[in-house]
């Protein structure tokens, strides 16, 4: 085969599908390079919910959603909150590009490839702060119709054109080890060939060893991810201000998402910014059928449910179900517990409990709109009845003395007192008594309503936890589950990396998640969901235009 090309794509994730196809596109002779076998392209993406942040879109405007590019920028800017004037320079351009992008033509580009969109737009990460904090204003949860499936399969489909048309070459179970300089520029990768394996889509492969290969080319794009799935490296880059790193927590990502690439790259002169910004999720489950090592689902929750720590404590505002993931993350760090609780009712399961992951959600998955309009009948879906049934996270009892003992029955420790769980019940149940209250979760979960969308699908009708109606009673023990790394190598808004002296590394690029989705760091502190998809499409598209441009 041969051994020189124009372009060395490294990681078959939604980022490197895209800039592979954006190279191939324009002709240029393209290597995918994947440590994984054929079974898992398409990365994290493909197990992704599909969630897409979008401004402005028809779907928000069917709702009555009033959005703008001016309110979009307002809610990231305050959301990220960039202050690092050097780290941080090139991610606060790339966030001014995304928001370009995710209020112009992402939506369209998307619609022309086949991706379409479910008509409810949810509302995730609410914030719960001033108008110029973090979270979204509005809804922009926009759900690709297939779920991560269908966001991935117009660029696969792509790349294995180019394969079929010989403009593309991919070669997975080829872990690139050192990526080659010459005269200080990138000129190709080295590694070894791992042994076939019959692993599937996400499952841990093995790796050993086969073979050693070496390829050149005139750039060589990085998009192998971040470190989610590497617990040791979460822990060392662990910041201090959320707290002592967890001693116990879930991987929300398969195992393959190692960070091994970043080092590499940084070894080969680029610069790796914002270590210590991250993003894990403190609603997580264990799966009770997992596909990877220590398997985590995480629970999207409606804002109805009583959120305690692991002493039985209920949270302070904000920190309520869906409204600022890291602010709660950093609340229950310093309770020096790995875990916390949700108390909700049957009621409360049925509308407002959805699973991330495309396997958890075989009706969007499966573009299924008769199971899609079963959500609105009585009873839980399928998959979440599933973890009430099989998953060892939840416990269910007819009153709240026997849900307590049986909440303790599952830690083994001890910490809860039925008295004092029973005193925060009755007083938020005091609260329902009337269509006005001081209690800021109360009125947040009927401010929710006030959306078309939360009323219809996914925010309960406001009732007391003990009411014999809504029951049974339900606790959910919750774990932390490792995602994402919003720092990387830092890139200019042309996804070239760049190194210590800020210059451009010349032939090295970056896209996706190893380029904290662009300029090691477009999130700065916080994310708003929605936006890992979308930052794997747009920076995987430039970096990948801008390399074909730059090769000539």
């Amino acid at each position: 085969m041969e051994r020189e090309f124009d372009a060395i794509v490294v990681g078959g994730g939604l980022a490197g599908l895209v800039a592979a196809a954006e190279l191939a596109d324009k002709g240029k002779r393209t290597l995918l390079l994947d440590q994984e076998p054929e079974a898992s392209l398409g990365g994290q993406a493909w197990w992704s919910f599909g969630g897409l942040f979008l401004v402005d879109s028809p779907e928000q405007r069917r709702l009555g959603v009033k959005d703008s590019k001016e309110l979009a920028l307002q809610d990231w800017m305050g959301s990220a909150g960039f202050d690092r004037a050097e780290e941080d320079h090139w991610g606060r351009k790339w966030a001014e590009a995304y928001i370009d992008f995710a209020a112009g033509e992402k939506r369209a580009w998307l619609h022309g490839l086949g991706v379409r969109f479910f008509p409810i737009v949810g509302w995730a990460e609410r914030g719960g702060y001033l108008a110029e904090g973090h979270g979204n204003s509005v809804p922009r949860f926009h759900i690709v119709w297939g779920t991560g499936p269908a966001i991935v399969a117009p660029f696969e489909r792509r790349v294995r054109e180019h394969r079929d048309g010989g403009r593309l070459v991919y070669l997975p179970r080829h872990r690139v080890d050192r990526l080659i300089r010459q005269q200080g520029a990138v000129v190709g990768v080295s590694g070894s060939v791992l042994a076939a394996t019959d692993s599937a889509r996400g499952e841990a492969s093995s790796r050993d060893i086969i073979g050693d290969f070496e390829y050149r080319a005139r750039a060589v794009l990085v998009t192998s991810g971040g470190i989610g799935g590497n617990p040791d490296l979460v822990r060392v880059n662990w910041p201090s201000r959320l707290g002592e790193p967890p001693k116990h927590m879930l991987s929300g990502v398969p195992a393959h998402v190692d960070g091994r690439m970043l080092g590499i790259a940084e070894e080969a002169g680029g610069r790796i910014v914002n270590r210590d910004r991250m993003w894990h999720y403190t609603e997580g489950i264990r799966n009770w059928s997992p596909i990877w090592p220590n398997h985590g689902i995480r629970i999207l929750p409606g804002p109805s449910s009583l959120w305690l720590d692991a002493r039985g404590k209920r949270l302070p505002a904000p920190n309520f179900p869906g409204f600022d993931t890291l602010g709660t993350l950093e609340t229950l760090r310093h309770t020096g517990y790995d875990y916390s609780w949700f108390i909700l009712t049957q009621k409360i399961i049925e509308k407002e409990f959805a699973l991330s992951g495309s396997e958890q959600n075989p009706d969007l998955t499966g573009k299924s709109v008769r199971q899609v309009l079963s959500r609105v009948l009585p009873g839980p879906t399928a998959p979440v009845q599933a973890f009430l049934d099989k998953g060892e996270d939840f416990v269910v009892a007819d009153n709240l003395a026997e849900l307590v003992a049986g909440m303790n029955r599952l830690t083994g420790e001890g910490l809860l007192r039925f008295e004092e769980i029973e005193r925060q019940v009755l007083a938020r149940d005091r609260e329902m008594d009337n269509a006005f209250t001081k209690d800021l979760q109360i009125t947040a979960l009927r401010g929710a309503r006030q959306y078309k969308g939360d009323k219809f699908i996914r925010v309960a009708r406001p009732h007391k936890l003990l009411d014999p109606k809504s029951g049974p009673l339900i606790a959910v023990r919750l774990h932390i589950v490792s995602r994402k790394t919003l720092g990387g190598l830092q890139t200019d808004l042309s996804g070239r990396v760049l190194g210590t002296d800020g210059a451009p590394v010349p032939g090295l690029y970056a896209a996706g998640e190893a380029s904290g989705f662009g300029g090691g760091g477009m999130h700065g502190y916080r994310a708003l969901e929605g936006t890992f998809l979308g930052g794997c499409l747009f920076s995987g598209r430039t970096a990948g235009r801008a390399a074909a441009e730059d090769i000539g």
